[in-house]
């Protein structure tokens, strides 16, 4: 039996905590961490496969149908390998490092809604793990978190190069943290809410509801960008730069350690991807074509959903086979002279629309003024790119 509740927070816990609630819990838990771990697997294969269709190469073809049990290959053999110990590194610090940057992801993917509300064991539960009220602020708390597995990694590895790793990850960070958490606010604003899922709730009805559109499609951008800065993706991926740190944070790691970052580096793109679907396309809505009960009302929701997500893994791709990576003080011209300043800009935006009187000339007032600090956000941005163009010419005269 289906229920759609509109109300904030997980009607789970309505009736208080019984053996029944705990047990939902952990059954929730289990197949969010399965679910989750299937979802990383595809991913490293999808890129592997995809990747080398763009490069004109086969890609994985051995172990498995279509090379589809090459990753499970591959996490078993690191399994086994050897696990070394620098002898310079912080036993400590070095040994806890991968779980910092691998617990965040999945902890970030738990507050996503996939789905409905359905009755399991005579209670009502949401499609997803957890609805704290603060979700919102939850996800930024994660992303925050997760650098800390990263600069601790290359801080304790006793080396330089993971060292210079590290510092990139820390300045990266709090330049594109910034810029994500102004975005998210704009979200928070229109909603009304921190709840991951009345945010889903408040995008019903149809696409014109989505965030991406009742915001103005800028926010969403601003968004990819810093979130793809975020998950160290390229063409962001300075913290690994193989070409300049050999490999950056992670030089030092072998065996299960590595194979935790490198879970941690996928997983972050699926949540993330889940994260950008739940904020602005509507999470698991979509249109029903007229059908109730289990098909229509749990099943389509979760179909919408994985559509949604895989349309973004597609994405997260195709930059990593089309572009080139960034030099660090293009990364950083980036994050400190456009994205921060725009998203700052459209948060005042977006607060004068909604503070706007309800007459027309009240409305055509802010609508113009928010218009002309558009206009300013874009001659910034457009400045910015092409004083950093104009300094590239230049090195390469002088070079």
């Amino acid at each position: 039996m289906i229920h759609l509740l509109a109300l904030g927070g997980d009607p789970l816990f309505d009736k208080g905590v019984d053996f029944a609630v705990v047990l939902i819990v952990c059954l929730k838990t289990i197949v969010t961490f399965a679910v989750l771990m299937v979802a990383v697997l595809f991913m490293v294969w999808f890129e592997r496969k995809l990747i080398s269709d763009m490069q004109n190469r086969i890609g994985p073809n051995r172990a498995g149908p279509w090379g589809l049990l090459q990753t499970l290959a591959d996490g078993i053999k690191l399994f086994f390998k050897e696990d070394l110990l620098p002898e310079r590194a912080d036993r400590r610090i070095f040994r806890l490092a991968p779980y910092l940057s691998a617990v965040p992801a999945f902890l970030s993917f738990a507050i996503v809604p996939i789905g409905g509300t359905v009755s399991m064991f005579g209670h009502h539960t949401r499609l997803q793990l957890a609805d704290p009220p603060i979700g919102i602020l939850f996800l930024l708390a994660m992303s925050s978190i997760a650098v800390y597995g990263v600069m601790l990694a290359g801080w304790s590895s006793g080396s330089k190069y993971p060292l210079l790793g590290s510092v990139r990850a820390s300045a990266q960070m709090v330049s594109y943290e910034a810029a994500l958490g102004l975005t998210v606010a704009t979200i928070v604003l229109i909603t009304g809410s921190l709840y991951t899922s009345q945010i889903v709730v408040s995008q019903g009805g149809s696409i014109a509801h989505w965030n991406l559109i009742r915001l103005g499609i800028l926010p969403f951008f601003l968004f990819v960008i810093a979130a793809t800065a975020e998950l160290n993706r390229p063409p962001f991926d300075l913290v690994e730069a193989e070409q300049e740190l050999v490999g950056g944070f992670h030089t030092e790691y072998s065996s299960i350690r590595f194979a935790l970052f490198f879970l941690a580096e996928f997983m972050n793109t699926v949540t993330m991807s889940a994260v950008i679907v739940t904020l602005f396309l509507g999470g698991p809505n979509g249109p029903r074509f007229g059908l109730h009960g289990l098909l229509g009302d749990w099943l389509l929701p979760i179909v919408w959903f994985v559509v949604k997500l895989f349309v973004f893994l597609f994405f997260y791709v195709w930059l990593r086979a089309a572009l080139p990576r960034l030099r660090y003080d293009q990364l950083m011209d980036l994050g400190w002279k456009a994205l921060i300043p725009v998203a700052l800009a459209w948060l005042l935006v977006i607060a004068a629309i909604q503070v706007a009187p309800d007459t027309i000339a009240g409305r055509a007032a802010y609508i113009g003024g928010a218009l002309a600090v558009g206009g300013v956000c874009a001659l910034m941005l457009f400045r910015s790119l092409a004083l950093g163009k104009a300094r590239v010419l230049e090195e390469d005269l002088h070079s």
